[in-house]
């Protein structure tokens, strides 16, 4: 029997300056979202809306209507959710249509898709079947073709990236059985051995790594002579010898999801598959994750679709005291927030997918923020459904269709949908990676001051150079084209709503959102990073304030290039009515809140001061350890991998 893992041993400041590392440092390009923390509204950097190549965007449409005609006549949904897995004739029906290389160049045999019209296939697959947009979004977003289009040697590229375009499935290994968004305590090793290295550890909840053929595993490699160790990426070909997948995981949604846990004993990875130097592996991951997590919110964007259509059927035909029930006002709000979220929200994803595509701006933080956003939105927006829906929101598709009645699969949404709060960064993990890009340039200026560590004479310096930013910066917060009553006028044209004053809104609340930051700086110094309540109310009101802005754009495009420019105006000005209300009252609760006595109750929970309050009820949880045990050795158990060939 193997000795226990020595897991190890990291203290909070080691685990910063782990993350910290991995953090790209530079800003080489403008960032909207980045200026609009700092109080500055730089309109300019996305409006005009960005638009596609006219030759991409017909390749791109084509390949929807293949795709969409795949979903209609090949995607048994119902089936999919019954039997708890995608068929393999399904798989490779996508495989032989290119959806596996919608990402990859056509010169290593993928469809060579742009950000946007891989983000709006993934809508589309994804409300035909959510589980296949994870498997396509997983395969494409994080696993071997994206840190290889980014990272990789020609020869990887070579080799690996015309398998991942026609026949092989990928899948990215990071997360373990104890470590999650905490990576400085990665247990995985590779330990070098003349031109290989061998892995030995257990990763859990691999998405698509049940059927994988191919996976990016994350791993720590020991500092020693001639290699600077850390944490690094590897290509593992799944049939290596002592890789095992020990267990098909479940879920509450997604039921079709190949998802396991997969074991490494002794497994030898060839030193050219490894990606990028060593200890660059962090970077390689949120590098990759830039552009990745884009995918996520465009199903959301799928989703909310879906739930529109149909809450507005539904709510046409049901009625209720002697009217349709959608014209009742406590329904009918709910399909607004609907309606005026799904444009938003796809307005966020295409304005970031198209900026992603262009290459102009970095979009680090619009990507985050779409994450963030479209993962709560989407969610929300279900959840509406459902309570529109009533009962019939509550029961499954096969009931419905058991006794006669339309079999929509509301509940099953609600399900599928819930995981995107945590998928790629939880929603609080979320909120601290923008947080800390927010405070960057405060933290370059000031952070010598704050830091513990650094000399008097480096502090000096630092308020030095503090001095001398802030001098700058705060008088450009107290006024700007947010309080003159004709700025942005382009988006008040004759005969249609006005936006214009959403804009000027926007404007107003960045600076005040930059003002409130610095405040907090000045109050809690060194504390600042400890109060995750404030950042993320400072992170969502910027969310709330990219998304009106993607809507206002969106209007505008949609105005002067298509037939429905009034009615996107419409939904753009009810997003931002509504967006207004939540801003405001984020505002309110960055200085009105409970966190303070929230920590005394927690303190209180762990010490058992409560415990009498969790008298009276049945625990019906199993037996076993909270965290399954993960030390290095053979595997004891079946291997579950089942490769579809």
């Amino acid at each position: 029997m193997s000795a226990p893992l020595r897991k190890p041993a990291v203290t909070e400041r080691e685990a910063r300056q782990v993350a910290e590392a991995a953090r790209e440092q530079d800003w080489r390009k403008p960032s909207f979202a980045k200026e609009l923390f700092l109080g500055r509204f730089r309109l300019d950097l996305i409006h005009p809306h960005p638009m596609p190549d006219d030759e991409e965007a017909q390749r791109g449409e084509e390949f929807l209507a293949k795709l969409r005609d795949f979903c209609e006549t090949k995607i048994d949904s119902a089936r999919i959710e019954r039997d708890a897995q995608i068929p393999d004739e399904t798989i490779d029906g996508l495989k032989e249509l290119g959806a596996f290389g919608m990402k990859i160049d056509t010169k290593y045999g993928g469809l060579g898709l742009t950000q946007v019209y891989y983000n709006k296939a993934l809508a589309l697959v994804g409300s035909a079947s959510p589980a296949i947009g994870a498997l396509l979004s997983a395969h494409q977003s994080i696993g071997v073709p994206q840190p290889l289009k980014i990272f990789g040697t020609q020869e990887q590229k070579d080799v690996f990236l015309p398998r991942c375009a026609r026949t092989d499935i990928s899948a990215f290994l990071l997360t373990e059985p104890d470590v999650g968004s905490d990576p400085a305590r990665l247990a995985t090793t590779a330990v070098p051995d003349g031109d290989s290295y061998v892995l030995d550890g257990v990763k859990l909840w691999t998405t698509n790594g049940v059927v994988a053929d191919l996976l990016v595993v994350m791993a720590r490699v020991p500092k020693s002579e001639g290699h600077k160790g850390g944490i690094t990426a590897f290509v593992v070909e799944s049939s290596s010898e002592g890789v095992t997948v020990e267990n098909r995981n479940a879920f509450m949604g997604l039921r079709g999801l190949e998802n396991g846990v997969t074991r490494f004993h002794q497994v030898r990875v060839p030193a050219a598959n490894r990606i990028g130097p060593e200890g660059a592996g962090l970077k390689i991951a949120l590098t990759t994750l830039n552009t990745g997590r884009l995918s996520l919110p465009a199903m959301c964007v799928g989703a909310g679709k879906w739930c529109l259509k149909i809450a507005r059927e539904w709510s046409a035909a049901r009625e209720q005291w002697g009217k349709p029930v959608a014209f009742h006002e406590a329904v009918g709000a709910k399909i607004s927030f609907i309606a005026a979220t799904t444009f938003a929200l796809e307005a966020v994803v295409d304005l970031s997918s198209q900026m992603a595509d262009e290459d102009r701006n970095d979009i680090r933080i619009e990507a985050a923020l779409a994450k963030l956003y479209g993962s709560e939105m989407g969610w929300l927006m279900a959840d509406e459904l459902v309570q529109i829906r009533g009962g019939r929101g509550f029961e499954t598709a096969a009931s419905l269709a058991a006794r006669g009645e339309r079999a929509v699969p509301a509940e099953q949404i609600l399900r599928d949908l819930r995981i995107n709060r945590i998928f790629e960064g939880s929603t609080e993990i979320m909120h601290l990676l923008i947080a800390r890009e927010a405070v960057d340039a405060h933290l370059s200026v000031a952070g010598d001051l704050i830091d513990p560590e650094k000399s008097l004479s480096d502090k000096a310096r630092a308020g030095a150079n503090a001095g001398a930013f802030y001098a700058r910066w705060l008088p450009k917060l107290v006024a700007g084209p947010g309080q003159l009553p004709r700025s942005y006028g382009e988006f008040h044209p004759a005969g249609h709503v006005d936006l214009s004053g959403h804009l000027r809104y926007v404007e107003r609340s960045a600076r005040k959102l930059a003002r409130s930051t610095f405040y907090a700086m000045s109050r809690w110094q060194g504390r600042m990073e400890t109060k995750q309540g404030f950042l993320g109310r400072i992170v969502d009101i910027g969310a709330e304030l990219f998304a009106m802005s993607a809507a206002c754009v969106r209007a505008e495009l949609l105005r002067t290039t298509e037939d429905h420019g009034r009615e996107a105006y419409q939904l753009a000005d009810a997003f931002c009515r509504q967006a207004r209300i939540r801003v405001d009252e984020l505002f309110d609760r960055l200085w009105t809140n409970t966190d303070e006595l929230d920590h005394k109750v927690v303190k209180g929970v762990l010490s058992g001061t409560y415990t009498w309050l969790e008298e009276g009820v049945i625990d019906p949880s199993g037996e076993g350890p909270w965290i399954a045990d993960a030390t290095p050795g053979p595997s004891q158990r079946e291997n579950v991998h089942r490769p579809i060939r």
